[in-house]
This record gives structure tokens, C-alpha cells and sequence, in this order.
């Protein structure tokens, strides 16, 4: 067994910290714990070192959220992304917008502090272009925090076509591993099948749906009600066609059903010879074999291309819905701000703006944990695993 002091303040929690490393046998380690608190420790609560880390002020609330983030990664961009804001990037921006509204308000408070004098510290047309400094740096803030949930969150794809296209074969095939029961019985997927799998990076949800048909079987009456309602809220389709059958009225209606949405066309079986005849389909359709893996990769890259997975790789941000909440509420209230600066081409008292002001200021202060409950706290760090 190796022991290595981490001395205060340069350890991650910013206290004395000794670090205990032995072989990976679980019967070792067990005793080592057993000893450790039979001497009088415990075991540490979920996420009790990043909090401790966090209220003696190494890391902020941002960095934090980012240490789960990273554990959780499941794809490189998300682990990027992660690793992205653990070293600061969120902070820093945060902090310099933080740092304008810090100034801009101390000169509007000394202009009320002291108004006998009818001195104003700042006048409303820099007022104005300030907020509206603020306000672009904000948004663009806003915009990276939506691309970040997505890379945290990741996408929806459903596969959808009729029975025995072979959508299961293709489920299987892109996740890699045999998770949707394939046989000849038409309707045999009753229900929504999902696996998150690495698609160009992206962390993508597919989800296999019931085989869409008029059918009596209650239970399969309730599948394709699930399928339909799952097209309304996933990222992108791939109607599954046939190509060792000819087209059927089936295959159009649901070409026709799903149109309006942001779909891929998969023509599956090209194993087997073509049956389609001359009807034409819409374009551009990728041909596969779920069967041999003809094919496959690149529906992938072209899953990819469709999610605009180029974008995210560029820059890669990482968000939740707190984050989003609050730097929304920061952005409304810098536009109202805005607005009392110069009302009808008049400017209102500056204790209109300072109001909005600070509760910009408040919100970006509960993102980086400057300002935040304690029941918030408490949430957030018990979704930690145990130790972190």
C-alpha cells in the first residue's frame, strides 16, 4: 500500500488530504476501509469532496456540476465538453460579463448615493450601449448553453417503417450489440426499444418503434400509438424501407406521415436482390444491409451529418436546464434594463435600471455558486457518485 499527503491548500478539497492506494482486490480494499473506520473515519457522503472543494472556494459551482458531467461522459465530445468547463471556460466568460455589470452598476449607485449634487456618473446613451454590450455577450452565452445541453443530454433517433422491414436488424446493427428481438413474425417489436450509442461523437438515443400498420392486437394497437407519438419529439427519423419487396401503399403512407420531419432515408436488405420496381422514392436514400453491415458506418457519419455533429466538435460547451434557466433570466432582465435606460428617448431614474441590473447580477452569481440555497446545494451534489 502507497500513502501520499496532499498538503493545504494545493489538494483538490483545499485541505490536508492523504490518499491511500493499494492492489484492486475488493477483499484488500474492504479491509482497508474497515480499519479506516474503525479508527474513527466514515465513509464520505456523494460528492463530498467536489462540495468540500467547492465551499473552500478551488473550484466554483460550474466546475463542479462539470466533475459529474465527466464522469458520466459516455462519448469524447461529452467528455470534452466536460473537461472544457471543469478548466474554467464557462467561468471566465461568466466572470468578465460579471465584471462589466459589477462596474456599471457601483457608477449608477454612486449617482443615487449622491444626487443633490445632479452629477450622473454615467450618462444614458453609454448606459444603453453598455446593457447592450452585456445583452450580445449574454445571448451568445444563452445560444452555447442550449448546444451544451444537447452534448449532455444528446439526441433521438427513431427508426420507423412497416412490420418486417427490418428496423430491429438496423437498431441492432448501429448499437453494436443484439438488443431488439429479430424474427419473421411481422409485429414482433410491441413496444419502444432505446440504447444510447456514440454516433460521430454525439451521444444519440435510438429508439426502435413498433412496426406502423392497422392491426386488431391490442397490444400492438398501443405500440404504434407509441411510435406516433414518439416522432413528435426525437431529433431524426429513419424510415426503413425494403428493398427485397416492391413498395407498398404502407411504405408511402408513412414516407407521406413523416415528411415534415428531419429524416434519413435507409433502403435495407441490399443483400437480397432489388423487388422494388420503378416507383420512386424520396432522395437521397443510403443503402444497407442490417445483415452483413454493408453500409452501415456510413449511415452513421450521415446520422451525424443530418445532426450536425461538425458544429458541436468545434466548440464544445456543456449545460443543464439551471444553467439555461438562469442565463435567460440574466439576458430578460439586462433587456429590461435596457429599456428603462432610455424610455420614449428619456432616460428613467437610474433605481429602475440598478433593479434589473441586479438581478442580472443575481443570476449569474447562482450560476457560478456565489449565490445559492442550500437545498440547491444539497441537490446537486447528491447525484454525485459516492466519494467524488
Amino acid at each position: 500500500m502507497v500513502a501520499t499527503f496532499f498538503p493545504a491548500p494545493a489538494s483538490y478539497t483545499g485541505e490536508d488530504v492523504v490518499e491511500l492506494s493499494a492492489h484492486g482486490s475488493p477483499v484488500v480494499l474492504g479491509a482497508i476501509v474497515s480499519e479506516a473506520i474503525q479508527a474513527g473515519a466514515r465513509l464520505a457522503e456523494p460528492g463530498e469532496f467536489t462540495l468540500r472543494a467547492f465551499l473552500n472556494g478551488r473550484i466554483d459551482l460550474l466546475q463542479a456540476e462539470a466533475v459529474a458531467d465527466l464522469i458520466d461522459a459516455v462519448t469524447p465530445i461529452q467528455a470534452r465538453a466536460a473537461f472544457d468547463q471543469l478548466e474554467g471556460t464557462s467561468t471566465r466568460a461568466i466572470a468578465a460579463i460579471d465584471a462589466a455589470l459589477f462596474d456599471l452598476i457601483a457608477r449608477l449607485e454612486a449617482s443615487v448615493d449622491f444626487p443633490e449634487e445632479g452629477y450622473h456618473f454615467v450618462q444614458p446613451e453609454t448606459l444603453a450601449s453598455a446593457i447592450d454590450d452585456l445583452i450580445d455577450r449574454t445571448a451568445a452565452l444563452v445560444a452555447d448553453a442550449r448546444r451544451g445541453r444537447m452534448i449532455r443530454e444528446g439526441f433521438q433517433v427513431a427508426i420507423v417503417g412497416r412490420p418486417n422491414v427490418g428496423k430491429s436488424s438496423l437498431f441492432n446493427a448501429l448499437a453494436g450489440a443484439a438488443r431488439a428481438i429479430v424474427t419473421s413474425v411481422p409485429g414482433t417489436t410491441r413496444d419502444l426499444v432505446t440504447e444510447l450509442v456514440d454516433v460521430e461523437g454525439l451521444p444519440v438515443t435510438l429508439v426502435d418503434t413498433a412496426g406502423l400498420r392497422e392491426t386488431n392486437d391490442p397490444v400492438e394497437i398501443e405500440g404504434v400509438d407509441r411510435t406516433r407519438r414518439a416522432l413528435s419529439v426525437v431529433d431524426l427519423v429513419l424510415v426503413v424501407l425494403d428493398q427485397s419487396e416492391p413498395l407498398t401503399e404502407s411504405d408511402e403512407h408513412i414516407l407521406l406521415q413523416t415528411s415534415d420531419y428531419k429524416r434519413l432515408v435507409v433502403i435495407n436488405k441490399t443483400d437480397l436482390p432489388s423487388r422494388r420496381g420503378q416507383r420512386s422514392l424520396p432522395s437521397p436514400g443510403f443503402a444497407v444491409s442490417s445483415t452483413t453491415g454493408d453500409g452501415v458506418a456510413e449511415l452513421k457519419r450521415q446520422i451525424g451529418a443530418a445532426l450536425d455533429a461538425e458544429s458541436f466538435r468545434d466548440r464544445p460547451a456543456t449545460a443543464n436546464v439551471r444553467h439555461i434557466a438562469l442565463l435567460e433570466n440574466a439576458h430578460e432582465a439586462l433587456s429590461r434594463a435596457r429599456t428603462a435606460a432610455l424610455a420614449d428617448g428619456q432616460s428613467l431614474s437610474e433605481e429602475f435600471v440598478l433593479v434589473d441590473l441586479q438581478s442580472a447580477r443575481a443570476a449569474f452569481e447562482e450560476v457560478s455558486g456565489r449565490r445559492v440555497p442550500d437545498d440547491l446545494l444539497a441537490e446537486i451534489f447528491s447525484r454525485f457518485c459516492i466519494g467524488k
